[in-house]
């Protein structure tokens, strides 16, 4: 989980490591290569170009921070590979174009947006400025030529909110700090009550419990 400035919360699931199940009952080679191969994602764009990649790694960091040290997940990455690779969302707003097409005019608008507001480009203007404009394009506030006739409300709806998070929470780094086991398969969840886990789910630190929750975790396989 993150806040404004990036901070996570390391200790909600102490010592647990996601990855520290993939050669354990609950994962299969199927699970453990879906895993895998979202970790070996390119950081380099494939779909984007460098002026693109720019003002999409700074969105990027304002809609979900991260810290400043350590590591991180590659949310730009993310989002270019579902691009270039045709993960499509099976079904699209008649408002918005192909995300391609949405993510490249909705780049260049926000690029235009900046200059006319700041006289800058976005990746160039501060964090209070970059929030800003993203707050405008949320309420449907920007109107520059460079949309070409797309909303900037759904656009921000639809592919920045929608793309990014599904990202973050698309990454092992995203499910150690939610406690989250990984694609369920073939151990599967028994336990589905409320306030139930099973004995191989991360254990949440609750106040005066962390050591048991430490405990738990590091035998969570």
């Amino acid at each position: 989980m993150t806040d404004h400035d990036g901070a996570r919360n390391p200790d909600r699931y102490p010592d647990y490591d996601v990855m520290s199940k993939q050669f354990s009952p609950s994962w299969n080679e199927v699970t453990r290569k879906v895993v895998h191969a979202r970790l070996a994602v390119p950081r380099e764009p494939r779909f984007f170009n460098p002026r693109e990649w720019e003002t999409l790694q700074a969105v990027c960091a304002r809609i979900m921070p991260q810290p400043a040290t350590g590591a991180i997940i590659p949310l730009p990455a993310y989002v270019d590979a579902k691009i270039i690779e045709k993960h499509e969302d099976g079904y699209r707003y008649a408002s918005l174009p192909h995300q391609g097409e949405a993510w490249q005019r909705g780049l260049a608008a926000l690029d235009q947006e900046a200059a006319d507001s700041h006289g800058a480009r976005y990746y160039l203007l501060t964090p209070e400025q970059q929030d800003a404009l993203l707050q405008r394009m949320q309420d449907g506030k920007l109107e520059c030529s460079a949309w070409q006739g797309m909303p900037c409300k759904p656009f921000f709806e639809h592919r920045v909110i929608a793309d990014i998070t599904h990202a973050y929470y698309a990454h092992p780094i995203a499910w150690n700090e939610i406690g989250f086991g990984g694609p369920a398969s073939p151990r599967g969840y028994v336990r589905m009550g409320l306030d139930r886990r099973d004995p191989w789910e991360a254990a949440e630190a609750h106040p005066g419990e962390e050591a048991r929750a430490r405990r738990e975790n590091k035998r969570v396989g």
